[in-house]
């Protein structure tokens, strides 16, 4: 039966792009779909098909029976960016800041980071290219090099991943001009701000960018993209993407690497071995910034990370507070969490280290935590007996510090998600690691 493959016309930071296709209209792979009104970027067809329907929202396109891996090339251009721009490239990481706007910075003496941290646990795509491909990031990264005027580049990547630390140097044959830095096991490492804290020891305020910092800071996906930019004439229109958790195959990871924009979460988990009975969530993204969604809604998009199959979120009946960090989870997806567990909400508190920025909440020095020992006492005084957290490993390494003396037990928002793929919860830190 044809699939039907949806495609929101939001997959970026600014405004929705506007539809350039008719319903009806028929559509090749590799076509553009969709252009930016502002800050924005273009749409293109991961499939040959028929738009069935346009809203203010998506386009829906019903795929040919028979489809090829051929498509539309995109306008080549003198300048990086603008083929950037034609390809519809945006951060592949999960933010989709569009990439062009990007390569305009010029930092004729500072850097480019590609960004192969891979922050999210239970993700790994990323890392099966850096293994295997190396290469294309590679290209990725002196095509930004070009672009911003940068003289040296860093490659970020957890120590722990020998094998893809091993692959890159191998393949960067002796050069000078990029070096690879190997970042502690952490949460949130592959944050820009604590990123380039690691490798340059500079703490950017909340509302400095990496330029501040002399840097531009790239996905390393992002760089595979702009490789088949230039090189292919390819827009982006396929997606690598990690599909997880309570699975009949087992809980371990299954890396999809170029599956269509568009294409139902739904497909890939069957494709994946199916759910292996009663489930919790369906999460999109990553454990500590993902988001629960209607598994029949759910498609693929140009910053969709994974897919998480979730066990059943325990029950507590009791007083709950919560303690909301600007690392991982907000408000919102706290108290939907709690409804979950069946909990009610007796009061809610920051993180100390948590200052609004535009609106959003920001942390002064992301995985550098001072303490929240006043928080938890907070919340104790609000008649909470348990706390639901969302901070990153440093704050719950605090946490843990000061809440079970005070007789208080935590729950953290990825603990369901962590269980079901038999990871180590999110509480105190090795000494190492601190």
């Amino acid at each position: 039966m044809p699939m039907t493959y949806k495609f929101p016309l939001k997959m970026h930071v600014g405004a929705p792009s506007m539809s350039v296709v008719k319903e009806g209209q028929v559509i090749k792979r590799g076509e553009c779909i969709a252009i930016p009104e502002g800050l924005g970027a273009k749409i293109h067809s991961s499939i040959a098909g028929k738009v069935s329907k346009i809203t203010e929202n998506e386009i829906l396109i019903l795929a040919d029976n028979n489809q090829s891996a051929e498509y539309v090339k995109i306008k080549q251009c003198e300048r990086i960016e603008d083929t950037a721009y034609e390809a519809g490239i945006v951060g592949a990481g999960g933010a989709g800041f569009p990439t062009h706007i990007k390569l305009k910075t010029q930092v004729p003496d500072g850097f480019v980071i590609a960004n192969c941290v891979e922050c999210e646990p239970a993700l790994h795509h990323n890392i099966e290219v850096l293994e295997n491909n190396p290469l294309s990031i590679i290209k990725g990264l002196r095509y930004a090099m070009k672009a911003t005027g940068a003289p040296k580049a860093y490659v970020a990547v957890k120590a722990k991943n020998k094998s893809a630390i091993a692959a890159f140097k191998k393949a960067l044959s002796g050069a000078t001009d990029i070096e690879v830095k190997e970042l502690r096991d952490i949460y949130p490492m592959g944050e820009e701000r604590a990123m380039i804290h690691e490798i340059l020891g500079v703490w950017l305020s909340p509302s400095q960018l990496p330029v501040d910092a002399k840097c531009v800071v790239l996905n390393g996906e992002t760089l595979v993209n702009l490789t088949n930019a230039i090189e292919e004439g390819k827009p982006v229109i396929d997606k690598d993407v990690t599909i997880v958790g309570k699975l009949k195959g087992g809980n371990e990871s299954n890396v999809f690497l170029q599956v269509p924009v568009g294409t139902p979460v739904k497909h890939l988990i069957e494709n994946a071995g199916g759910i292996d009975g009663e489930y919790g969530e369906i999460i999109i993204g990553g454990p500590y910034t993902g988001k629960s969604e209607d598994i029949d809604s759910a498609v693929v998009t140009k910053t969709s990370g994974g897919a998480i199959v979730t066990i059943p979120l325990p029950k507590y009946e009791g007083p709950l507070g919560l303690l909301v960090c600007a690392c991982g989870a907000d408000e919102a997806r706290l108290r939907n969490i709690a409804e979950k567990m069946h909990s009610e909400v007796v009061g809610v508190t920051t993180c100390k280290n948590v200052i609004q920025v535009r609106g959003l909440n920001k942390c002064l020095t992301p995985g550098d935590c001072p303490g929240q020992a006043e928080g938890i006492l907070y919340l104790k005084k609000q008649g909470a007996k348990r706390v639901l957290v969302s901070n990153c490993s440093d704050c719950s390494n605090t946490v843990m510090c000061c809440a079970p003396k005070m007789g208080i037990a935590v729950y953290h928002h990825t603990d369901h998600v962590f269980r079901t793929i038999d990871y180590p919860l999110t509480r105190r830190l090795p000494m190492e690691d601190k």
